[in-house]
């Protein structure tokens, strides 16, 4: 059946006589199989080798067909499940299911429901059986990926408060290359956005003719204007995610320009713009939740006066007014100037109001700079406002819940070191962001895991730059449908916890995991070679807690891209698998102390499915290698 199902298939193409390798890779296209062109080229080239010449024959291209697509660990998994060797009855793809995939509630349905939907061949289907080519669809399919199913769509409960989750963000999004010269520009807010970032970073000067521009101040990157940039938030905000986003404003305008900006985001935003807190509630305790703020775009600057006093202001349509405000430079390092001037009373802002109340003392030592923000952006500032952070203490003393503190990777990592309860108590309270220190001129990256380990909400980095620690990135929020706000474990929201990264203790759920590494599929050929060859080894490394961190390697295969076959088992002993990722990254050895990168998978722990799957491999800048994978047979308790 399954030999008359495929003439069937190819027949149509080969009535004009014999096809060339165009021709070849015409009908794998039309026959929906993924391929590498130097891996078609190369078992091409084998095949018409036997017979000189440039076509080949209806038998060379099964030939061809059967080297691509019927891998023998797939043939060897299908014949111990089907006693003829042809097909697998729905009974047996049951057992299937439960004793291999370990999915222990497998039943007919689901068994009929893979048959339906991946078996190509007709007599095969009507008699509930799947053929090995229906096998092989289903084993490549997004139902066998390592990626968990369920994961790729929204299921963790959004009524928490914002603080209760990371926050997919991006510093710097304005700039596509380094921090010094190179381009500004609109495409890195669209292709942010469009890859479920939620909070992104504007940094906005002083324009001609009153239209305020976004660039990196004092460099030579090149500047783009403010209204352009809102107009893209406004288009591409809520294609990838329904949650809120959140417009870290660095702000460096004088009041004039300031109030064209905030012009231009109630004009633009219209309804999305959140300028009032929900259901007019101004007492506030706790932040909202990203279910209540959905399709709202939030303002995060530093803000005037009282909730209420800009409430009245929106009712009696205030207009033209500013506001002095004090920056203390207290605890200020010598990093980026980022949006983390704090705001003091100077003044009652509005006649209405006499409460004035007295600005309290700077801390000593402290340059108190005054500057001026227009009352109209800081009217919209509602749960996002910037606070200068002073010491864990004073926020706990101070500190209101939509208040929110920005610090440089530096001074987080002293006090990672230093007070590490403290970080943690913090982060269950306050959205806290940490940001790339100012000396990172080539936009490079620090590493985002210490600082979600203890529970910052927002850490930025720079999306421009590929590398481990944007795979990081996007693989933390692959999870929970890719929405861009993964919750956070519940010992890292307790207000009373005592988990440490350092001190686990009573919070660890230790975790076995075991990878059997089989093969690799159409991997892609190093680029030092002028066929289809590469030498591939494959790591797997862990990261979370710091005893978690492990690495390890598998052996070299030579001269073998198309199909390496490691059959290579690791283990790992995870303490805190909620916040650990793991990392599969295949590279071609150049020489004993030189590899080159061929793609790379990252994906939360929890997010593993068990069983035999496939692992995607991506490019360094992010992109889907379409047909290259590795295969492995994945299990833990």
């Amino acid at each position: 059946t399954s030999h008359t199902w495929f003439w069937n298939l190819i027949q149509n193409d080969f009535k004009t006589g014999n096809i060339d390798l165009e021709g070849c890779m015409r009908l794998l296209e039309k026959m929906q199989i993924p391929f590498d062109e130097e891996h078609v080229k190369h078992v091409f080239k084998r095949t018409v080798d036997k017979h000189s010449g440039q076509i080949i024959s209806m038998d060379d291209f099964r030939a061809i067909y059967r080297a691509l697509v019927h891998r023998p660990e797939y043939e060897e998994l299908f014949k111990a499940y089907s006693s003829d060797g042809k097909t697998i009855p729905d009974a047996q793809l049951i057992k299937f299911l439960i004793k291999e995939q370990f999915q222990t509630e497998a039943d007919e349905t689901n068994a009929l429901e893979i048959i339906m939907k991946y078996e190509p061949i007709d007599d095969v289907r009507k008699r509930r059986h799947l053929s090995f080519e229906g096998f092989i669809r289903y084993m490549n399919s997004d139902e066998c990926s390592v990626f968990k199913s369920e994961h790729r769509t929204i299921y963790q409960d959004m009524n928490q408060p914002l603080c209760d989750y990371y926050i997919s963000s991006s510093h710097n999004t304005y700039l596509i290359s380094d921090q010094l010269m190179g381009p500004s520009h609109l495409w890195g807010y669209t292709s942010a956005l469009l890859k479920g970032c939620r909070c992104l970073e504007i940094d906005c000067w002083d324009g001609t003719n009153n239209e305020p521009i976004v660039y990196h101040g004092h460099t030579l990157t090149s500047k783009i204007p403010f209204r352009s940039v809102i107009h893209v938030i406004d288009k591409y905000a809520f294609m990838s995610s329904a949650y809120p986003v959140v417009l870290s404003l660095e702000n460096h305008c004088s009041p004039k320009q300031q109030e064209v900006m905030a012009e231009c985001l109630k004009n633009i935003l219209g309804e999305k713009l959140l300028s009032s807190p929900i259901g007019g509630e101004v007492d506030m305790t706790q932040l909202p939740s990203p279910e209540s703020l959905k399709f709202k775009v939030l303002i995060k600057n530093k803000k005037a006066g009282t909730h209420e006093e800009a409430m009245l202001r929106l009712e009696n349509e205030y207009r033209g007014e500013t506001e002095d405000v004090s920056d203390s430079d207290a605890m200020s390092e010598d990093e980026d100037t980022d949006d983390t001037l704090p705001l003091q009373r100077s003044r009652s802002p509005t006649k209405r109001r006499g409460d004035r109340r007295s600005t309290p003392p700077p801390q000593k030592k402290a340059k108190v700079k005054k500057g001026k923000i227009a009352i109209a952006l800081s009217d919209l500032v509602v749960y996002t406002k910037s606070q200068k952070f002073v010491s864990f203490d004073h926020s706990m003393e101070n500190q209101k819940c939509y208040e929110n503190n920005s610090i440089g990777e530096s001074l987080a990592r002293k006090l990672l070191r230093s007070s590490t309860r403290e970080f943690i108590a913090h982060t269950t309270r306050f959205i806290t962001r940490i940001y790339p220190k100012g000396t990172r001129m080539s936009s490079s990256n620090y590493n985002p895991q210490e600082f979600w380990n203890v529970g910052c909400q927002m850490v930025a980095l720079n999306f421009q730059t590929p590398g481990t620690q944007m795979e990081l990135q996007d693989g933390k929020f692959l999870d929970n449908g890719g929405c861009g706000y993964v919750l956070k474990p519940e010992f890292l929201r307790d207000r009373n916890t005592t988990f440490t990264p350092h001190n686990v203790g009573g919070h660890s759920k230790p975790m076995s995991l075991s990878i059997r590494l089989i093969s690799g599929h159409q991997l892609p050929p190093s680029s030092l070679s002028r066929t289809n060859k590469a030498d591939p080894m494959v790591q797997i490394e862990i990261y979370g807690v710091p005893e978690d961190q492990a690495r390890k390697k598998s052996s070299v295969v030579k001269s073998n891209a198309l199909c390496p076959k490691w059959n290579e088992t690791f283990s790992f002993h995870i303490q805190v698998p909620e916040l650990a990722m793991i990392r599969f990254c295949v590279e071609d050895e150049v020489s004993l102390v030189n590899n080159e990168f061929l793609g790379q998978y990252t994906l939360p722990v929890m997010s593993l499915n068990t069983g035999y799957r496939h692992i995607p491999l991506l490019s360094k800048e992010g992109i889907k290698l379409e047909c290259a994978s590795l295969f492995a047979h994945i299990w833990y308790y």
